[in-house]
């Protein structure tokens, strides 16, 4: 079992609202390769890439680098405020839960908070990943649907309303709320116990490796599920 961790300093929730914006530029174009590869995998209907490696090497070879990118239009435009959104959730959310400051705020309260900026940011990212994943599974000439990230939206919501565009924001709240809680606590938890004095930039780099890697364990299932119902053709349920 965990120790509560210390009460650390208070941050307002404007500076989580920037300091989250401008992560998650950064997030987004060093990760974004990595989720076109990623959704490519998951949503192949039949046996087309054989793994990471042979789809990162088919998908350069037939489209380029950029090919890589696909979709991230609309991602570099809600990114900054998905962003920002998770953190102030986050502060926000521990501003709620630890009533007295002079306690120090518990593990539980952390990933509470951690589980309500998950909350935050499916209003944004549902119906960007639906647009992104349509995008990304666009692999040939012959396979352009979309012409972009506003030619995408605007077609599934002539088809069938904001319902279309909003497809599979259940699934993205079934993998976001809890793995944003274990992300949270686990940063926070790492980062106190790996910094006790005084906050070291590797170490607090390696909290949120670690934290990142176990949010996707958490996360990933669900990932599948969402992928492959957002590509899907059918209707909205």
């Amino acid at each position: 079992m965990m120790d509560a961790v210390e009460p650390d300093r208070r941050v307002s929730p404007l500076k989580n609202f920037v300091a989250g914006g401008g992560g998650g530029v950064c997030l987004l174009f060093t990760g974004h390769p990595l989720d076109t590869i990623k959704v490519r995998l998951q949503t192949q209907e039949c046996v087309v890439y054989r793994g990471t490696y042979d789809c990162l090497r088919k998908t350069v070879s037939k489209e380029g680098i950029f090919g890589l990118y696909k979709g991230m239009g609309v991602l570099l435009a809600s990114v900054t405020p998905m962003m920002a959104l998770n953190f102030f959730g986050f502060g926000l959310g521990k501003e709620l839960l630890q009533r007295d400051r002079t306690v120090p705020i518990t593990n539980t309260q952390i990933y509470l908070a951690g589980m309500l900026a998950g909350v935050f940011t499916s209003v944004i990212v549902a119906p960007g990943e639906r647009i992104k994943c349509l995008l990304q599974i666009q692999s040939s000439a012959s396979q352009l649907k979309y012409t972009g990230p506003v030619d995408c939206a605007f077609r599934l919501y002539k088809e069938q309303g904001f319902r279309s565009v909003y497809k599979g924001t259940v699934l993205t709240l079934i993998r976001d709320v809890p793995s944003n809680g274990v992300y949270f606590l686990t940063y926070e938890y790492l980062k106190q116990f790996l910094t006790p004095e005084r906050e070291c930039t590797s170490r607090v780099l390696l909290a949120g490796g670690i934290a990142g890697m176990l949010n996707w364990l958490i996360a990933l299932p669900a990932d599948v599920l969402k992928s492959n119902y957002q590509t899907d053709s059918g209707g909205v349920i």
